[in-house]
């Protein structure tokens, strides 16, 4: 059995390469070992799905810190802007929320995997479900894809698509890494990105913040040299083996990144009242203490922060809630209020690959042609997706990468075998 292009791996790389390869003219062929086409899409966006998001190109890259720059190149021929009118041309209407989100008008994922998966139908892309490939043969002339049941399928053009090893109920199971190496590629190594973190601090270990959310702040990672690294401005919350929530899982590449340096620990600071000036905030507080002198301090400071919060920072500077605000010194709410702005803490970790939402790392992508997804090193091998060394931030950053890949390597599969007749 001979195809010009198979695509293992039916994420939403594999998906888009399948079809761009077909579109092209290319016998196309998806083999996903999975019972389901585009399982992470289905979850993405809290079931919703982010397909892409609408910032200019530069600011998309920017929200993929892990080598993002390579997708200059492919987005000079595919970027998010054409992910848009590919999904509207295909009946899929799209609407804009916070920080150019881009989701589905319906809100449901669904609408957006049965268009794909009606496209392959359109495109007579033939697919095979629940199908795992045991090995992967490369030759001078062409591939061969042996399957589980030790049957053999040749084709011309190979795209591996498989994805990373995060989020593994979806399939994503770091298959493809070997067939990679296999080819000669060097695989970078592995971790968690978009990840919770953990910690050993007292506060943690006694659960004394634990379940608190917090709104809107901004949390900061140092590096060994108390240098900050990266800031983000999100929510957050205490749990009960570390931190979590958008501000942490936009901050853990670093601070992994950091532990992958060979520290032990990692400090992060936690500025609570971002939008407010130190200085201006312990004015305030002072004004409202000489006008309340008889007032309890914890009555003082109230609604400032989260009560339980307030309750920790007061017992750490050994103050009684109930403390008459006359009787507590300016140099105490100096420190107070310092521990407000820069409440810092030592991270030691970040859950396994397995829990966290991206993988870090993968193919490198110095070994594969930007502008084609073609191996530097193999003919007629594509690679896409998340199998890449290339990560974003959530927010539609990781799906655009694997859509844009997933474009160039399925049209430019199609056209190494000779069948092209154009998109």
């Amino acid at each position: 059995m001979s195809y010009d292009v198979i695509i293992i791996g039916g994420g939403p790389s594999g998906l888009m390469a399948s079809i761009a390869a077909a579109e092209s003219g290319a016998k196309t062929m998806l083999i996903e070992k999975g019972k389901k086409l585009g399982t992470k899409l289905a979850i993405s966006g809290g079931g919703r799905c982010n397909v892409t998001n609408r910032l200019p190109e530069d600011e998309v890259i920017k929200h993929i810190p892990g080598n993002g720059k390579f997708l200059y190149s492919p987005f000079s021929v595919f970027n998010n802007y054409d992910i848009i009118d590919f999904f509207e041309g295909m009946g899929v209407g799209l609407k804009e929320e916070d920080h150019g989100r881009m989701f589905p008008a319906s809100n449901s994922a669904k609408t957006v995997v049965n268009a794909l998966i009606n496209k392959l139908d359109e495109l007579h892309v033939e697919v095979r479900m629940s199908t795992t490939v045991r090995a992967v043969h490369y030759d001078e002339n062409e591939h061969i894809i042996i399957l589980n049941d030790d049957s053999k399928i040749h084709t011309k053009s190979l795209v591996i698509a498989v994805g990373g090893k995060a989020v593994p109920h979806t399939g994503s199971t770091g298959d493809g890494y070997e067939w990679a190496k296999k080819a000669g590629h060097t695989v970078t190594e592995l971790y968690p990105t978009e990840v919770a973190l953990t910690s050993n601090e007292p506060f943690i270990k006694n659960k004394s913040l634990q379940g608190l959310s917090l709104r809107d702040v901004a949390l900061t990672v140092l590096n060994k040299k108390s240098k900050p690294i990266i800031t983000h401005q999100m929510d957050m919350i205490f749990t009960h083996f570390g931190i979590s929530g958008p501000a942490v899982l936009r901050c853990s590449q670093f601070v992994v990144k950091e532990l992958m340096k060979g520290q032990n620990e990692v400090q992060m600071i936690l500025d609570v009242l971002p939008d407010e000036q130190e200085e201006k905030l312990i004015q305030s507080i002072l004004n409202s203490m000489e006008e309340n002198p008889k007032k309890s301090i914890k009555n003082i400071l109230k609604g400032l922060i989260p009560e339980r919060l307030l309750t920790y920072i007061l017992n750490k500077h050994q103050v009684s809630e109930e403390q008459k605000a006359a009787t507590v010194s300016k140099e105490i709410i100096r420190t107070i209020v310092h521990d407000i702005k820069h409440f810092s803490f030592n991270v030691n970790g970040s859950l396994s690959l397995d829990k966290a939402f991206v993988t870090g790392g993968g193919v490198s992508i110095k070994e594969v042609v930007p502008n084609t997804m073609q191996s530097k090193i193999m003919h007629g091998l594509y690679f896409c997706g998340e199998i890449l060394d290339i990560h974003g931030y959530t927010g539609g950053y990781n799906i655009t990468s694997a859509l844009v890949t997933g474009r160039l390597a399925g049209i430019n599969a199609a056209l190494e075998t000779g069948n092209y007749t154009g998109i």
